[in-house]
């Protein structure tokens, strides 16, 4: 049994596949009154594509069922803001890298939130949290499982004896894939970069190892660290991710550590295709969901994201978009139809409702939508009276736990954003205040402030960002 915040019992406890494992293994985190999820973000050098947007949707999936089925989850999300893709645009554009990032934060914002992607605890960016990559990077030297060489810090994979474990990749895998990059300087061809210096034209940071940026790698470590304690419960991302990215995140937390475990449970979703094809650059059919939303209802392609178990390839089309769409306006119909005076106030407990039994089993969205429309078929042909009610409220439970709001549109969010009593346009303009402040220019800080608190919105300025609700 699962016990919830409350002090319950949950009778069907959430299973999922845990990469590390190979296997499905019932969810149980370390301490019931404080659930622990790291989830890698976007690095922010552009909109968010269809990969990033099925990610960030998956976990806000997971978040949703965590707090059903515990209470308090404490969640952080990343933005990586130093890169050398955005260290080329801020060369050829002349402009600081914040520029670039503060921009791409903003629109990934309100992207997810058409998306009912929920804000999450936390949202560290690797420019604030620089103190603690070096003080981590000193310790992994003081440790002796790193080394300095030409100007980087770098670890040292041998000194690791279970590298290798989450990815299932053998010592030759790993050796055979590194071959084609390996820098002279590296002690063995698996090593990896924790700093690297930066040229003169290029963002740099002081550091005892010389002026430069952190590698890819460190950063979640010290941001998961910072934020949440170790270890945590819960660690997720795409497939892409697992190695080397994740692979390098446990060595480095792990053996700075002295062994003790850094995350329990790794969960990763598959890749996105479009038609049946790979998305890639190359191909020309990158999809950006900020471009989907300025022609689609963000519910819709929500539902589209999740068709697919999220460990599954999801096939990205127009058919299935169109599809989704169709199916939510058949719902937002039911509903309509079938609301009773006394609707507004009914709270449905969904603990035995056939969609979260779903979702308690690994995620299981197909089964969950197959259940859903099940629960509608039931209600459209059921006569008005309590069995309606009842079925009424549970298709409503259903639906707010898969994120799906068939209050509003996305679409119409995106067209019509000076309505700033919605959720997301309110927190695309606390991310713009934040983004405002952070560049020193107060008056449009304030200017926002004052726009926000018009609307009956309150603001909190933590050292994590800026919490936001609503006073009426």
């Amino acid at each position: 049994m699962t016990q919830t915040g409350d002090g319950q019992k949950n009778a069907h406890p959430l299973r999922l596949t845990n990469t590390l494992s190979g296997s499905k293994q019932i969810f149980v985190p370390r301490d019931p009154n404080r659930v622990t999820m790291y989830v890698c973000g976007p690095t922010v050098y552009n909109y968010a594509h269809l990969g990033n947007a099925r990610s960030a949707v998956v976990f806000d999936l997971l978040y949703r069922i965590l707090r059903h089925s515990y209470g308090r989850v404490l969640y952080a999300r990343n933005f990586t803001d130093v890169d050398d893709k955005i260290n080329a645009e801020a060369v050829r554009t002349g402009q600081p890298i914040s520029a670039i990032t503060d921009r791409f934060i903003s629109a990934y914002h309100a992207d997810m939130a058409a998306l009912g992607v929920l804000r999450p605890d936390f949202e560290p960016r690797v420019t604030e949290h620089l103190s603690d990559i070096i003080a981590l990077i000193d310790r992994l030297l003081e440790a002796g499982h790193a080394y300095q060489a030409a100007g980087h810090v770098l670890f040292h994979v041998p000194s690791f004896a279970e590298y290798g474990r989450l990815s299932g990749r053998s010592r030759e895998d790993v050796i055979a894939g590194a071959r084609v990059e390996v820098a002279p300087f590296k002690r063995d061809p698996a090593d990896f970069v924790l700093w690297k210096p930066s040229s003169d034209d290029a963002p740099g940071w002081e550091s005892p190892w010389g002026r430069g940026r952190p590698g890819w790698h460190i950063e979640c470590s010290a941001m998961t660290e910072h934020c949440l304690g170790l270890p945590i419960d819960l660690h997720g991302g795409g497939q892409d991710l697992i190695f080397p990215h994740h692979e390098n995140e446990i060595a480095q937390s792990v053996s700075v550590r002295n062994g003790a475990a850094y995350c329990d449970f790794w969960v990763h979703n598959g890749f996105v295709t479009v038609d049946g094809r790979k998305m890639s650059k190359s191909l020309g059919n990158v999809v950006l969901a900020h471009d989907l939303l300025e022609r689609h209802d963000g519910q819709a392609i929500r539902l589209a994201l999740l068709s697919a178990h999220y460990r599954q390839p999801l096939d990205w089309s127009d058919k299935l978009l169109t599809g989704s769409g169709r199916a939510l306006s058949r719902l937002k119909r039911l509903l309509a139809d079938t609301v009773a005076p006394d609707d507004g106030d009914a709270v449905e407990a969904i603990s035995h409702n056939p969609v979260v039994l779903a979702l308690e089993d690994d995620l299981n969205t197909p089964l969950a939508l197959s259940a859903l429309f099940g629960i509608a078929r039931k209600l459209r042909h059921t006569d008005p009276g309590e069995k309606r009610s009842r079925l009424r409220h549970e298709l409503v439970a259903a639906l707010s736990l898969l994120g799906l709001d068939l209050e509003s549109d996305g679409l119409e969010i995106r067209r019509h954003g000076i309505n700033a009593t919605h959720d997301a346009v309110v927190a695309d303009m606390v991310a713009q205040r934040d983004a405002a402040r952070r560049r020193k220019d107060y008056e449009e800080a304030d200017r926002l402030r004052a726009t926000l608190r018009a609307q009956g919105v309150v603001l909190d300025d933590t050292t994590h960002g800026t919490r936001w609700w609503k006073s009426m």
